[in-house]
């Protein structure tokens, strides 16, 4: 259900009453008390919290953090209603806020596990991956349309290709038409590095999207990619 009313945007219906105001934002819910500093919460368990004299010594993170089963953060679930209570009442998009977040939630998650799982092995990091990737696809390219593909700055791209170029996987040479340009190619070596690790990351790349169906990866990948094209209309 969307919640965007023709001609203005609102937040989710509820039953607290009227919505707040945006004065109103950073004002706790649940909070029945204050002593020096502390507030004595609602939701408040004495069993999980230290608390002193019937008030809460810890945020709303820590305690979530508490009670998480052995990740030591929040839920997704915990931090969803944590972001609900906060938004009740500000007049937003809630669908476009939680397609946008959910964006940056899951490609944090992916970069994530594929860092640990696939990468690492390998030594290598997320960053120093997509470099590998963005010659591999493109072949002899210049330093600065390697930072562009690959969305990094150039003082950034110039230490990963150092490492990678250490370690053999590159080469850097001066542009024949002009010596203040640089290009790139990956080595031998570097090509084989490709070929192992590739397969193995497009392995884990289906464990992730197993859960849903073929037509929804599809829609999933047209929808981003949608908003990827949006995105470079607009910057430019």
């Amino acid at each position: 259900m969307s919640y965007v009313a023709r001609g203005r945007l609102r937040s989710p219906p509820n039953d607290r009453g009227p919505a707040r105001s945006l004065d109103d934002v950073g004002r706790s819910d649940g909070v029945t008390g204050q002593v020096a500093g502390a507030t004595r919460r609602a939701d408040c368990d004495p069993d999980q919290c230290p608390c002193q004299e019937g008030v809460c010594t810890l945020s709303r993170y820590a305690r979530s953090s508490a009670t998480a089963a052995g990740t030591g953060r929040p839920t997704l679930g915990e931090t969803e209603r944590a972001v609900a209570r906060r938004l009740e009442g500000i007049p937003i998009d809630m669908d476009a806020m939680a397609a946008v977040a959910g964006v940056h939630r899951a490609a944090s998650a992916v970069r994530n596990h594929l860092e640990r799982t696939v990468l690492a092995p390998h030594d290598l990091t997320w960053t120093a991956w997509t470099v590998l990737w963005v010659v591999w696809v493109w072949g002899d390219i210049e330093t600065r349309h390697v930072a562009e593909e690959a969305g990094i700055s150039k003082p950034t791209l110039t230490g990963v290709l150092r490492t990678l170029e250490s370690r053999g996987l590159l080469r850097r040479r001066t542009h024949p038409d002009d010596a203040r340009r640089v290009l790139v190619h990956l080595t031998p070596r570097g090509a084989r590095v490709m070929g192992q690790v590739l397969p193995r990351f497009n392995a884990e790349e289906v464990r992730i999207t197993e859960s849903l169906s073929d037509d929804e990866t599809q829609v999933l990948a047209r929808s981003l990619r949608s908003m990827v094209v949006d995105l470079e209309h607009l910057d430019h």
